[in-house]
């Protein structure tokens, strides 16, 4: 089975969800695969992915809330290398996901009508984020 691949360089402004939907769209559309899966890895401890509803933004304020308020930042933590955000982000991370999975066919994304895809980023400054989009057929 071909695998192809493709590597986002994102630059985020800090913490908050940022929707990947159209790039990874119209990566796997210029790919003119007709049935395949898109995988979605984030190369990183800090931030996750997220599949949640992109039509109103206040479904991603209120996730965001939740899980800001289930794992606070702060000093109560060892591993505060990087500021009291440091490993509460690592936490949220082992808490949500890395990776998803969705399938292609008729050579588009099967979401549903009100899903999108979104890095989640949860460290406060700004960072360069790796992504790769993986398309197998």
């Amino acid at each position: 089975m071909p695998v192809r691949h493709k590597t986002l360089r994102l630059p985020r402004r800090g913490r908050g969800l940022y929707e990947l939907t159209p790039q990874l769209r119209a990566w796997v559309g210029e790919q003119g695969v007709e049935e395949a899966v898109a995988a979605v890895f984030c190369r990183h401890t800090s931030c996750s992915l997220v599949l949640m509803e992109n039509a109103d933004p206040t479904a991603r304020a209120d996730l965001e809330r939740f899980l800001v308020e289930l794992v606070p930042d702060g000093t109560a933590y060892e591993h505060t290398l990087e500021g009291a955000d440091d490993m509460p982000s690592h936490i949220r991370m082992a808490l949500t996901r890395s990776s998803e999975c969705i399938p292609v066919s008729r050579g588009r994304l099967l979401l549903g009508t009100w899903q999108g895809l979104f890095l989640w980023e949860h460290r406060h400054r700004p960072h360069e984020r790796e992504i790769i989009f993986s398309l197998t057929h």
